[in-house]
Order: structure tokens, then sequence, then C-alpha cells
């Protein structure tokens, strides 16, 4: 397979911090890569050496067998999409889109065809005439996206751009993004602080934290079977608790949905326990336990009936398949 984007012992520091440190990366022709991580983990710091913006104070970039490292933004054949879309609110949909194609001297009539193409890629070709002030939140990223593609770069970097809509908006666009890339096959490197659009999105999610790459995986294997506590806890929403798994005392994981209040038929592990508080969750009720000195939580679907009584003790089960050893961080 054809590799898109090498990084090699990427690092940078400013003075005395080390915002990124040592970072490698091999991403294919094609993936759907999301860089998530809390603030600080270091994924805008490799978003800003991957667009040319900043120069690592050590390593090497690639894009296919080129090295960019040093390259301005200009000369690295990327896209990019910010948050804030950074559309020029002088000038038309379609003139926005066209912009870079001028900048990059392609004739008039093959800007044309192009612009016309990615109008209705992003289904706004009824809304070229239109200023950026006249179009909603998500029809003005949708023309972010089609001005990024335009002149089809090899890698679109993607930083936060659903951070400013709302969260059903935010789901209507992470479906069309997800859309375009199937459409286009062009490598998309996303950043995000937002597990879900993660999951969404991605072939593949890289978790940060501290500089560093602390995982990396397709986002259903990480979801189910996350390697550290820290991943247990930011990306898989576990419980994480100290537990003997394989005889020797050790941070243990475990999803709030395998925790149930009648003894599985497969081997399981008993918790005596204290309900302290629920939470109704739509679908589900979040309920927060008291095990010993662990505060836990466990999540029962909203039609099972249970009903909730602050102070009552019960027994929790866990079947041991659903008990995972973590590394701690």
């Amino acid at each position: 397979m054809t590799t898109a984007l090498s990084l090699t012992n990427l690092s940078k520091h400013f003075r005395a911090t080390a915002a990124l440190d040592s970072v490698s990366l091999d991403v294919a022709a094609g993936e759907f890569i999301a860089l998530l991580g809390p603030s600080g983990s270091g994924k805008t710091t490799l978003l800003r050496l991957l667009a040319g913006f900043d120069i690592p104070s050590a390593g090497e970039i690639r894009i296919g067998d080129k090295n960019v490292s040093t390259l301005a933004p200009g000369a690295r054949d990327i896209g990019m999409v910010f948050q804030h879309y950074a559309l020029f609110p002088h000038l038309t949909v379609r003139r926005n889109i066209e912009y870079g194609l001028k900048m990059h001297r392609w004739s008039a009539e093959r800007r044309k065809t192009r612009v016309g193409e990615l109008l209705d890629m992003v289904k706004l070709s009824a809304m070229a005439e239109r200023m950026p002030r006249q179009l909603s939140g998500g029809q003005q990223q949708r023309v972010a996206i089609a001005r990024a593609l335009a002149y089809s770069p090899k890698i679109l970097l993607m930083d936060e751009p659903l951070g400013a809509l709302d969260r059903t908006l935010r789901v209507e666009m992470a479906e069309e993004i997800r859309s375009i890339h199937r459409q286009l096959g062009t490598t998309f490197i996303y950043v995000t602080h937002d597990r879900d659009e993660a999951m969404i999105l991605a072939d593949r999610v890289v978790i940060m934290q501290g500089g560093k790459i602390v995982a990396d995986d397709a986002p259903e294997r990480l979801f189910l079977r996350p390697n550290t506590e820290f991943v247990a806890r930011f990306f898989s929403g576990m419980n994480v608790c100290t537990g003997e798994p394989l005889g020797t005392r050790g941070m243990v994981g475990f999803s709030p949905a395998a925790m149930v209040f009648e003894p599985p038929a497969e081997a399981h592990v008993a918790l005596h326990c204290t309900m302290t508080d629920r939470l109704f969750l739509g679908e589900r009720i979040q309920v927060t336990l008291l095990v010993g000195a662990e505060e836990l939580v466990m999540h029962v679907p909203t039609l099972s009936g249970f009903e909730f009584e602050r102070g009552k003790s019960a027994t929790a089960y866990i079947p041991k398949s659903q008990i995972i050893p973590l590394a701690c961080n």
C-alpha cells in the first residue's frame, strides 16, 4: 500500500517544554486518520508542523517520497480546513472555491468545470452566487471543504472543523465529510478533542497524550480493548480500578454497559455496592455505585424497568471476559 504521509521521530520544543516528543506515524494513501486528545496533548502542534506553520525541532515529515519538513505551506500539496471556515466575506461561494485554482493558474475553463464538480459534491450548486453571510454554519463549512479540495491536494488537514456547530449539525456534517472522503479517496488528517467525531469519521484513531502517541488503531478495537488506563478513561469511557484479573494485582477496566444486577451464566465477578446517584441519558440510565472506596458507573437500559433508590445496597456483576488488564500511564 502506498504511503501518503510518514513522520519519523518528530519533535517540537518551545524552550524547555516538549510540545511534541519523538512522534512516528505512517499514513496510507486514502486513509482517514483522526488525531484525538485533550488540550495540551500535542495534536494541534502536530497539525501545525504538518501544515508548515511551524518547523520541527527534530525529525522528518515526508509527503509521498518528498521531505517537506522545512517547506512553506504552499509547497506541500496539502489542503486545510479551519474551525472558523476562513472564507473570504467579499467573495461569492463560487469565487471562494475558485480562489485557490486562480493562485495555481488554472485556465478559466478548467476552473469552471472543477468548481461545478465541487459545488455538486457539497450540494451547494443552487447557492453558488450567495455570499458567506447568507449561508448557515454548516453550508459555510461545506464551502471551506470544497475550497480546500479544489486543486486535488494529496492530503487534507482539518482542524476541529465542526467545533462551532451545534450537536445535531455536527453529526450531519460528520456524515457528509465521511461521504466526501469515500467519493474522493483523498488522505484526510482530522484533529479533534471529540471522541464521537473520531469514532464516526476515522478509519484509524491516533490518541495523543503529553506530546506522544499513546494508542493507534481502528476505533472499534480501541474502544473495546484499550491498552492503558488513560485510553480506557478518555476514549472508552470505562470504569478503571485496581483488581487482580490474572492473579496479579494491577489496573483493570470494564465498560459501564458490562455491569448487570442479575448474575450472568458465564464466569463473573460480584461487587457489593451502594447506589449513590442516577442520571437519565435517554436510552439508558447511568447509575453511580460506591464499591468500597471506588466510585463506579453502570448503564442500565431505560426500558428495563430498573428502579433507583439512593443509599440502597445491591450486588453488581461483571463477566470476567469483559474485564481488561490495563497498563498504568
